[in-house]
């Protein structure tokens, strides 16, 4: 069976093949850049950081909290009452302060910073690359 569109001018199909980068999301790459962060880290620091969940919002709640000053890129969330420490990084204002080819470098430099204050070490010794765009 031929599927048409509504108005029958022709087959439904998607402008991009399915295995094109550009068929991807936004927010499927910047979830990606996440994943790669994190497990860029693990396997120095997965053992002492113990359990923590990283997470993507698209952007913060709208009621910050007392101490930030403008838009966070990202926040940890201790943890508390058996439940892991998360750390969620907010994807519209980190696309927001990078060019698209530097993203991927600002993300894994946020993911660091986090880390870094989880473990209470400064964000250079979680890695040696940070803030360095490579």
């Amino acid at each position: 069976m031929v599927r048409r569109d509504r108005h029958g001018r022709g087959l439904r199909a998607p402008v991009l093949p399915y295995d094109a980068p550009a068929w991807r999301s936004r927010a499927e790459v910047f979830d990606e850049y996440v994943r790669d962060a994190a497990a860029r880290l693990e396997p120095r620091w997965g053992r002492a950081w113990g359990k923590v969940e990283f997470g993507t919002e698209d952007v913060p709640p709208s009621d910050p909290t007392p101490w930030e000053e403008g838009v966070p890129l990202a926040r940890l969330f201790p943890s508390d009452m058996g439940h892991p420490a998360r750390i969620v990084l907010y994807r519209r204002p980190l696309e927001q302060r990078a060019a698209v080819e530097d993203l991927a470098d600002l993300v894994r430099d946020v993911v660091t910073e986090n880390v870094a204050h989880l473990l209470g070490r400064p964000a250079d010794e979680i890695d040696p690359d940070y803030g360095r765009g490579a």
